[in-house]
């Protein structure tokens, strides 16, 4: 499935489904991704300076390495919850496509939890198939980053590997 045909599934629904009946993956579900250190602590100073609410934004990666952070808007603004705006959405994509890479991986931040996906996490993770999910938790003071693969609702730890 093309970036544009993952935003427009996103937007939509599925805009189509391979012969099984299963939308294809936007990316790898690869379980590890490594991560340049300078890439790392972008995300991680995004999740700091939009404390106390949640930061988001994307991950472009090539064959499972981390490519370029995409960091977005929250436009709920809101400690509890993120959303990045459809147009924004659409740029980024468009962004990650015309430099030839894959849409990896989805961030934000947990701001008052642990980061371990919550069920709402999970639920919108249903728009977004085959990527990984790095969320930075911020409630113990110092960043804690952990990734996760949420295939069809089931949740499992990855490996986010710095370098």
């Amino acid at each position: 499935m093309s970036v544009r045909d993952t935003v427009a599934h996103h937007l939509r629904g599925p805009a189509r489904t391979d012969t099984a009946g299963q939308i294809p993956p936007a990316g790898s579900l690869d379980a590890t991704m490594r991560i340049a250190r300078d890439l790392y602590d972008e995300i991680v100073a995004h999740a700091r300076a939009e404390a106390p609410n949640e930061c988001c934004g994307m991950v472009a990666s090539r064959d499972g390495d981390a490519a370029e952070v995409y960091p977005a808007t929250n436009a709920e603004a809101s400690p509890f919850r993120f959303v990045i705006d459809a147009r924004e959405q659409l740029e980024i994509h468009n962004q990650i496509e015309a430099a030839q890479l894959d849409l990896g991986a989805i961030y934000h931040s947990h701001t008052r939890t642990e980061p371990k996906p919550s069920q709402t996490d999970i639920n919108f993770s249903k728009a977004w198939p085959g990527v990984l999910w790095i969320i930075v938790g911020l409630a113990a003071g110092e960043a804690d980053v952990r990734t996760w693969k949420i295939d069809d609702g089931k949740v499992s730890e990855a490996e986010l590997v710095v370098e």
